[in-house]
């Protein structure tokens, strides 16, 4: 009597998502990596979306929000993630190895959009952590250069190995064969940390509130008739950055009704 061969075919996505392998994975330090995988050919997004992201556990997905932060023209996807050792799921994702199958969202979405924002004349990216993500698939389209006349990136981290994509920012990007021109031309980048000896170790807050963050760039003070926003990080400093920019007069745009700034909520802490 024959018997059936085994089914070797790898398994099947559950429905809504893509069943991507892992390319790379780097660990920047022991709280923070990122990682690549294959990208399907229908995947589509946005720069400044997100998409929900994961494992299969237990016969189930178990998916965050994660921004991409590869561009929309990139073939593969890229994503940086914390590592939480008791976290339902980053506790799992950071010890992924090339090969791993990751679950991608068949949807990508999110507030971070230059759509969502009224035509102005700078354009400043405020990230703290992992909150980078978005931004740096927004720094690497053409499309965002089209829209402002300059963008101005400030992501502020607590140790100085945190900053990660320091070296491709402020050196490899200036470089590139078809973004070169137009970053350096258009793009600024202000790292600032914390808790360790560094050249800024002012918090974002503090650099809006004295003044200093405009004044390093020779810029007069923000201004909504002038300047545009986003925001992605903790809550804390989402919360307190959207106090600061609306005491000034600025407005929060949506995908309903654009705005003078834009914040995106999704953020991964577990």
């Amino acid at each position: 009597m024959s018997t059936a061969a085994p089914d070797l075919s790898p398994p099947a996505a559950p429905p809504g998502f893509f069943l991507e392998r892992v390319r790379s994975v780097h660990h920047w330090t022991d709280r923070l990596f990122s990682f690549t995988c294959t990208r399907d050919t229908g995947f589509r997004f946005e720069a400044g979306q997100f998409a929900m992201i994961g494992l299969m556990v237990n016969g189930k997905p178990l998916v965050r929000a994660y921004s991409m932060v590869s561009p929309p023209w990139e073939e593969h996807l890229e994503f940086l993630s914390i590592k939480v050792p008791d976290g339902p799921l980053t506790s799992r994702l950071q010890h992924i190895t090339p090969g791993d199958g990751v679950l991608i969202g068949r949807k990508a979405t999110g507030t971070l959009l230059p759509g969502n924002l009224l035509p102005g004349g700078v354009l400043w990216l405020f990230a703290t952590g992992t909150g980078l993500a978005p931004f740096m698939s927004l720094i690497r389209d053409p499309d965002t250069y089209d829209r402002f006349e300059r963008i101005i990136l400030v992501h502020s981290v607590r140790q100085v190995n945190e900053l990660a994509y320091r070296d491709l920012i402020s050196k490899q990007l200036y470089e590139h064969e078809l973004l070169g021109e137009l970053v350096r031309e258009k793009l600024a980048y202000l790292p600032s940390v914390t808790r360790e000896a560094f050249h800024n170790t002012a918090r974002i807050t503090t650099m809006i509130e004295t003044g200093e963050l405009t004044g390093r760039f020779g810029l007069p003070p923000l201004d909504p008739a002038r300047d545009r926003a986003m925001l992605c990080g903790s809550e804390a400093m989402n919360a307190d950055v959207r106090a600061l920019l609306e005491a000034r007069g600025f407005a929060e745009g949506n995908n309903a009704a654009p705005g003078t700034y834009v914040v995106e909520k999704a953020f991964v802490t577990k």
